[in-house]
Order: structure tokens, then C-alpha cells, then sequence
């Protein structure tokens, strides 16, 4: 069973191949999904990151969910020396680096919840695997090209329990900004994909080590349990000591 629904502005995607999944399981994820857009969208007036935005509320006074990813958001700024930070030159907050992955691990979780253990959920790039597909092998997802995003992969990588995500300008420009440079054009890479042990933590590292440039990468390879395929502007790939073990249907790995 899948479907798609557009969330965020973006496509959702839900697939599950256990036979006892029914739609009121997907409504379930689905409107989760449109409850976190509610919450943490800076495009919407009404919702709670807007508000603080605006003066209207404080943390302190906020949902715990938005504490919750406050919290993680200092987290990750402080592992990754800076190079993640939700509060920008203007002095707004934009959590979005952090709540993609975080709430699709989140989704996933209410999957399983629901005893689902085949499935996988999929936002803008970023996805969550559990267990096989409808043939019973791994997943398998292509990373896109970024030069030629509509056409080509330039590799397929198979996944069972992790998660995956990519950061890049390719899609939509440059939207993602070095926190200790503002004014530094990030225009060394084009694309850096991280595949992790979920999607959260593969989403929050993934848009830092794109911050870092070049460095990313290693940034990426000295993490435990994470492994990473940068390309720069020249379109010459790097990826890290590890990352081909993801390239063979047959690789397994637990966590």
C-alpha cells in the first residue's frame, strides 16, 4: 500500500508492505505529519515557531515538542561546533534542518507502533527504511544526480533500518547558509548525502556537514555509524571509507 500526500508544500510518501496495514494507519501518520507543518512551518502566521518569532510566545511557555527541538537543535550545534545553528542572521528561528528528519522518525515510529515492520517514509529526500520491500529484498534508493536531478542517479544504495538524507542547492537554491560565516557563499558542494542509523540523525548531520564544505565530508567520516557521499561543484564525488558497504543488496548490518 502507498500514498502520497502533499504535506509542507512537499510530496509525503508512505509505503508498507505488511499485509495487515490499513488507511486509518496511514491517516494516522498523515496527520501527524500535517500537525508538525502546523507547528513548526515559518511560512504559516498561525503556528507555534512563528509566534516565538514574532515576541508572541515564549519557549519557555511553548509545547514540549518545541522544546524538545530546541533542546536537540543546541544539541547538534554544540557536536558540530557551530556549523548547526536554527537561529539566523536575522535573528528568527528556522528549526526546518532538524524537523524534517526528526518527525519522520517520528512517523516511523507510529508505523511500527502499529506492529507495521515493512515500510518506508519519504519527505522532499529524506527517508526512514524498516525492513524489506514488497520482493523481500532491501530497499534501494537512488542518489540524484544534481546536475541532472530528473534523470540520473549516480549511485543506488540499499537500506533495511537506517535512514537517509541529502542536503544540497540543487533544488532549491541556496537556502542552506554556513552559521559562523553568514556572508559565505556556499558554493564549493553541490550535494551531500548521509545515510545514518535513522533519519533524524542523518537529516540534522547531513545539513551541517553541508555548512562545512569540503570539510563536510570528513566531518562525516569520523562520526560512528554514519557514512556520507559528497559531490562538489566540479561534479567529483568523495565518499567515506564505508559508504560502498550500502551499495551491495547484501550487505547487512543491525544497530
Amino acid at each position: 500500500m502507498q500514498e502520497t500526500r502533499i504535506i509542507m508544500g512537499m510530496p509525503v510518501i508512505l509505503e508498507v508492505v505488511d499485509a495487515h496495514v490499513t488507511k486509518e494507519m496511514f491517516d494516522e501518520v498523515f496527520a501527524y505529519f500535517v500537525h508538525i507543518d502546523e507547528t513548526f512551518s515559518v511560512y504559516k502566521s498561525t503556528s507555534e515557531i512563528s509566534r516565538i518569532n514574532r515576541g508572541e510566545l515564549l519557549l519557555e511557555e511553548a509545547s514540549e515538542e518545541m522544546k524538545t527541538v530546541f533542546a536537540l537543535a543546541e544539541e547538534t550545534k554544540q557536536i558540530t561546533q557551530g556549523y548547526f545553528d536554527i537561529k539566523k542572521p536575522d535573528g528568527s528561528y528556522d528549526p526546518s534542518g532538524l524537523v524534517k528528519g526528526w518527525a519522520i522518525d517520528h512517523g516511523a515510529q507510529l508505523l511500527r507502533s502499529r506492529g507495521l515492520q515493512n515500510f518506508f517514509v519519504h519527505i522532499a529526500g529524506d527517508m526512514q527504511f524498516s525492513g524489506k520491500n514488497f520482493e523481500g529484498n532491501k530497499w534501494s534508493v537512488g542518489i540524484q544526480n544534481p546536475f541532472n536531478t530528473l534523470q540520473e542517479s549516480v549511485k543506488t544504495v540499499y537500506l533495511s533500518q537506517e535512514g537517509i538524507a541529502t542536503s544540497g542547492s540543487y533544488v532549491r537554491g541556496d537556502h542552506i547558509y554556513n552559521p559562523l560565516d553568514h556572508y559565505e557563499k556556499m558554493h564549493e558542494i553541490v550535494s551531500l548525502t548521509v545515510i545514518g542509523p535513522n533519519v533524524y540523525e542523518a537529516d540534522r548531520f547531513a545539513t551541517a556537514a553541508y555548512a562545512m564544505g569540503k570539510e563536510g565530508i570528513h566531518f562525516i567520516e569520523r562520526l560512528p555509524d554514519f557514512e556520507g557521499y559528497l559531490i562538489d561543484a566540479n561534479g567529483i564525488a568523495t565518499m567515506t571509507s564505508g559508504f560502498t558497504n550500502y551499495t551491495s543488496a547484501s550487505y547487512a548490518r543491525t544497530y
